[in-house]
């Protein structure tokens, strides 16, 4: 299934980062994306990582597995934010936050 075409965000479609969202669970990934978009993010979805790992969007985004041994890793790795289900809406804003805020892509004003 090819995901949706971007919306126009807030800022050029060019500075806009591109997040991944996979989950198995059609509500979550709905849920998630609806999100993301009502907030000018650039959102698509995969119902598996073989899915996600076969896109064009690859090299665009990050995920990973929740386990404590894999997000020591991602953050040391430079990871800003490891979210693990079940997550709150504002814990999700709050990584994002602090993830554009420091790449410089916020759309914070």
């Amino acid at each position: 299934m090819a995901p949706d075409p971007p919306l126009q965000g807030k800022t050029a479609l060019s500075k806009l980062p591109v997040i991944a969202i996979i989950d198995d669970d059609a509500s979550v990934r709905a849920t998630t994306d609806s999100l993301l978009r009502s907030l000018g993010y650039i959102a698509y979805t995969f119902t598996s990582a073989e899915e996600f790992l076969r896109s064009s969007y690859l090299s665009e985004t990050f995920t990973a597995f929740p386990d404590e041994r894999t997000r020591a890793q991602a953050l040391r790795a430079g990871a800003i934010c490891y979210l693990i289900k079940p997550f709150d809406e504002h814990s999700l804003i709050q990584c994002l936050d602090a993830a554009l805020d420091k790449h410089g892509d916020g759309n914070n004003g």
